[in-house]
């Protein structure tokens, strides 16, 4: 009877070591990208989905940080003489960043984020697009917006910048409530 017991219990020991090894190996597999958070953000909504992605993902949180920060007044869209809206209706404003700058080098997957902006994403997102050096980098976009889709933006990015390697993005209208589900996804898919 002792026998019967020590061999049920080997087993069972087997059993559960091996299944936390693949666990431990599944974990590990998610990890092996470095993934950058990189965002633009007014008003703070396309930054809560960024954040909810970064601790989703284990990924570094970027802030894209234009030179001069907007004012409400900035993105009043109603306004056609509005700063935002003289930039998006030139489609060569890159206007200039500040903030910290990063090292793409240290990255594999970049997460970019933005509001859409005039079916758009704003000129600053372009700025950065256009400092960095995106080769060999998997870029998602995830937008935020009261209503429009996403659709155009990524449109747009894929003409403007077509040595990037683009996934789907994603659109978030409804806040985070469903980053963690997409984010598992976009992370075992790569």
């Amino acid at each position: 009877m002792k026998q019967i017991v020590l061999i049920l219990m080997s087993l069972l020991t087997f059993s559960c070591s091996s299944k936390a090894q693949k666990q431990t190996a599944d974990t590990d597999r998610q990890s092996d990208k470095k993934i950058l958070v990189a965002y633009f953000s007014c008003t703070g909504t396309t930054e809560k989905v960024a954040t909810a992605i970064a601790k989703e993902t284990g990924g570094k949180l970027y802030r894209i940080t234009p030179a001069t920060a907007y004012t409400s007044a900035d993105l009043d869209w109603n306004d056609k003489a509005s700063r935002s809206s003289v930039e998006m209706a030139d489609e060569k404003s890159r206007p200039a960043l500040g903030g910290e700058t990063i090292d793409l080098k240290d990255y594999d997957v970049v997460f970019l984020g933005y509001p859409i902006w005039w079916d758009l994403c704003p000129r600053p997102v372009n700025t950065f697009l256009e400092k960095y050096d995106f080769a060999g980098k998997t870029v998602i976009p995830f937008a935020t917006s009261g209503g429009s889709s996403i659709t155009g933006s990524v449109k747009q990015l894929k003409r403007l910048y077509p040595k990037i390697e683009w996934e789907e993005g994603r659109l978030f209208n409804g806040g985070t409530a469903n980053v963690t589900g997409w984010s598992k996804q976009i992370i075992e898919k790569l």
